[in-house]
């Protein structure tokens, strides 16, 4: 780094210590470090100094200093992000701007069904104070104790009730962002309908916070289900599962929330290494379905349709078992073992990840297809297939070949290969029409990836929207679009 750049830091990080005070900010390396490491350990990066806005003048403040200084700045949620989104780069150059201060709900209007929350505000609390309220807030994924809800929105968070209530970009009513110039965006409307012009909101969500900062977001809220049954089903193959989605979503009235594939390879992982964890059923079989269904009508109608459902399916050959949660205690058991998944595949070795979407009508032979590639490719690769195909995303692991275990063979080697089987992967998605990133985001790890499978016309309004809105590329440059 040269001298000027340097000069230039110290300057916008003594300007930034004085504007936020001393609870503001800190440089000291052991309350950073777990800020610098990206939640697969892939990205390690360094930082000045970390900041702590407790307010949207703060952070307008901190946006306004590094805009005028051409500092770069990382906004950062609650660190679970996996494309190395939030992490800063190597070369230390860049302000690391946490949001963990900006914490409040500032409303909940049960009667327009909406919350106006604070970019900090972890997922949990917001669906607990809507449960408070006697609303729901349906965003729920794994990370969900710990992630913050402006991450969920800048990365368009999916998660596992995407097939009923869409993505985090559908549950957004109104944003207040702060530009790269340190401008605020008041757009903190809880209207349903507003036909004035271009959609601005839509632009920062997904955008990963390449183009603003998002401080605070008017959320969509829903009626609270009277009654979920929560089912664990053995089924024929991937497209006996798809048949049953559709079943099931016939069967009851389009009640399905959520609607998960898992393999037994996966299943087995967590059966192995998840404490408090059996299998569900009699016998193992080699794919099973995990789905909820919920109604507002508590009268017990929703099982009585579930369970028919089941009944023909497994009639049909579409099924070979299925069970139904007897309380929310077995709903829970269930879930967990669906949710332990990635954490299961640790010890299993090195793990190369796909997170992809399809038509749902094409899951099954897409499945099908890179199981067969990637097995020419590493014989004896291991597959482990899950995810929310109710919205035809797939999580397309690949571990290690056991055989490599037993040898103790480092993972490294097989990780060295990530970029080729990516690549394979990623070619068959896009004869399916499909998307290299379902709901993880861009980052900085699909960065490249994204350029080589969007046409070039789509990256070049990509660049200009980013241009035009932070022409001195000080938002999280680097990830999502390079300029």
């Amino acid at each position: 780094m040269s001298t000027t750049v340097t000069s230039r830091q110290n300057s916008a990080v003594d300007r930034l210590k004085s504007a936020l005070g001393p609870k503001g900010w800190t440089d000291d390396a052991a309350e950073i470090a777990p800020h610098l490491l990206e939640e697969r350990g892939h990205y390690r990066g360094r930082t000045p100094l970390l900041v702590r806005p407790a307010s949207t003048a703060e952070v307008a403040a901190v946006v306004g200093i590094c805009a005028e200084t051409g500092t770069p700045i990382v906004p950062q949620g609650g660190n679970t992000g996996m494309m190395g989104g939030a992490t800063p780069f190597e070369h230390g150059g860049e302000i690391l701007l946490s949001m963990a201060r900006m914490n409040k709900v500032r409303e909940l209007d049960a009667l327009n069904y909406t919350m106006t929350v604070e970019a900090g505000c972890i997922l949990a609390n917001i669906q607990k104070a809507a449960e408070d309220a006697d609303r729901l807030f349906p965003l729920s994924i794994g990370a969900e104790g710990t992630c913050q809800i402006g991450g969920n929105l800048s990365t368009n968070a999916g998660g596992v009730q995407v097939l009923r209530y869409g993505m985090a970009r559908d549950l957004v009513l109104g944003l207040e962002v702060v530009l790269p110039d340190g401008r605020v965006l008041d757009g903190l409307r809880g209207l349903r309908k507003d036909n004035t012009g271009y959609d601005l909101k839509q632009l920062f969500l997904g955008a990963e916070g390449t183009l603003g900062i998002i401080t605070a977001a008017v959320l969509k809220l829903f009626p609270r289900p009277r009654q979920v049954e929560t089912a664990f089903a053995a089924v024929r193959d991937p497209s006996a599962a798809i048949e049953l989605l559709a079943r099931l979503r016939n069967g009851t009235g389009d009640a399905v929330t959520a609607f998960e594939l898992i393999s037994r390879t996966a299943l087995g992982m967590v059966l192995a290494h998840i404490p408090g964890t059996s299998d569900p059923l009699a016998q193992p079989y080699d794919w099973y379905v995990l789905t909820d269904c919920s109604s507002g009508d508590g009268s017990g109608s929703l099982r009585t349709a579930v369970e028919q459902t089941l009944s023909d399916a497994i009639e049909a050959g579409l099924a070979f078992d299925a069970t139904l949660a007897a309380s929310a205690q077995q709903s829970k058991a269930m879930w967990r073992m669906r949710d332990s998944i990635t954490e299961a595949q640790k010890p299993e070795g090195g793990s190369i990840k796909h997170d992809v979407s399809v038509p749902v009508s094409s899951v099954a032979d897409f499945i099908s297809e890179a199981a067969a590639i990637c097995a020419r490719t590493i014989p004896g690769c291991r597959p482990v297939v899950f995810g929310h195909v109710g919205d035809g995303n797939i999580h397309f692991n690949v571990s290690q070949p056991a055989s490599e275990l037993k040898q103790g063979a480092p993972r490294e080697a097989f990780l060295n290969r990530w970029g080729e089987l990516n690549r394979l992967v990623h070619d068959v998605v896009r004869r399916m029409n499909g998307s290299i990133s379902a709901e993880h985001g861009i980052g900085r790890r699909k960065i490249d990836e994204l350029v080589h499978y969007k046409s070039p016309l789509e990256i070049e309004l990509m660049r200009t929207i980013k241009r035009t809105l932070d022409p001195k590329n000080i938002m999280n440059p680097g990830k999502v679009v390079a300029v």
